[in-house]
């Protein structure tokens, strides 16, 4: 009798617990590039809290690697989705749309910008801060080359310092064409930090103190809701030239780009994904506040979603929406 007992045990444990991974499996998971930017990853967490509050049965988790790494996986369907993706520094995003193997779901920001920037003060001075003007003819990032001088590199004396974008980025390759064909290379070094952390605390260190800066940057990012910056005017945008660094980074609007089976495997989710839209204002708010309070990813995402609920009512349908907001309610009780 006990070794009966033992096995119908024995028997109901081992049926719970592949209840409990059949259960499991029913989770459709979806796959999102991280590229290792912070407003990237934000928006990853603001999606993953909706997602997975407001639908049933849907997980989100990332993938890190470089942007051609991940645009590839995303073509060979290894992941779902490109969340927050600079499509014009993708050279073969028109043929890839063309072929079918991906699809441009919706629009996270509409105004985005990229290229050379200088904090105002270099340009324009700051009375407050008893700083004068440094540089008040640079408009253009030709004119750097009127002064040689005025950003010094450390590590290179006799040299200026501009610094570049971060390696494995596709913008950085044409950032560092436009310094060689704009002739920047006779004065100045173009350094390049290995990563966005770096780069933002070399020019939130000069911004500080009120020191000369000059270098890629992009918007939305914290370090543009904290600095007054200007960006460099530049050659009007030519398609033909833009691969060669000889022209402006035009103005873009960010993309959620998702793979061609993702509307199949995940119909729930189509209307939040194509509804899902920012502003650079938005997003460089949620990333100063990221930066000021030292909070996680998550943390900012939630208190986005306080400070902006609004949104909501934009972004999902009413059922989903009152789930989310019951999320947030509940959040870190």
């Amino acid at each position: 009798m006990k070794r009966l007992i033992c096995i119908a045990l024995s028997v109901c444990m081992l049926v719970l617990a592949l209840s409990g991974c059949s259960f499991s499996s029913l989770k459709t998971r979806i796959l999102v590039n991280d590229g290792g930017w912070d407003s990237q990853r934000f928006h990853i967490e603001l999606a993953k809290f909706i997602v997975e509050n407001g639908y049933d049965g849907y997980e989100l988790q990332t993938q890190y690697g470089s942007t051609p790494m991940n645009w590839q996986a995303l073509l060979l369907g290894e992941i779902d989705m490109d969340l927050e993706s600079w499509t014009d520094n993708i050279a073969t995003y028109d043929e890839d749309i063309a072929s079918g193997r991906i699809i441009d779901i919706g629009t996270l920001v509409a105004d985005s910008a990229q290229g050379f920037y200088v904090p105002r003060y270099v340009v324009e001075g700051d009375p407050e801060r008893g700083i004068e003007p440094m540089a008040p003819d640079l408009k253009t990032v030709k004119d750097l080359l009127k002064y040689p001088d005025l950003f010094p590199d450390p590590e290179n004396p006799g040299k200026s310092r501009i610094y570049g974008g971060t390696p494995g980025w596709a913008i950085d390759e044409i950032m560092y064409k436009k310094y060689l064909a704009y002739g920047l290379d006779e004065d100045f070094v173009y350094f390049r930090t290995g990563s966005e952390t770096v780069l933002f605390a070399s020019l939130m260190s000069a911004y500080n103190l009120g020191e000369p800066w000059v270098g890629y940057c992009y918007e939305p990012t914290w370090i543009a809701g904290k600095c007054d910056l200007i960006r460099l005017e530049d050659e009007p945008y030519d398609p033909e030239l833009y691969d060669q660094g000889l022209c402006e980074v035009p103005t873009q609007a960010l993309k959620i780009i998702v793979n061609e089976s993702f509307p199949e495997k995940c119909p729930d989710l189509v209307y939040f994904f194509s509804h899902y839209q920012t502003s650079s204002a938005l997003v460089n708010e949620a990333l100063a506040y990221l930066d000021d309070t030292g909070c996680t990813h998550e943390e900012a995402a939630v208190w986005f979603l306080q400070t902006h609920d609004e949104l909501l009512d934009e972004w999902v349908e009413p059922e989903a929406a009152a789930r989310v907001r019951q999320a947030v309610v509940e959040y870190g009780k």
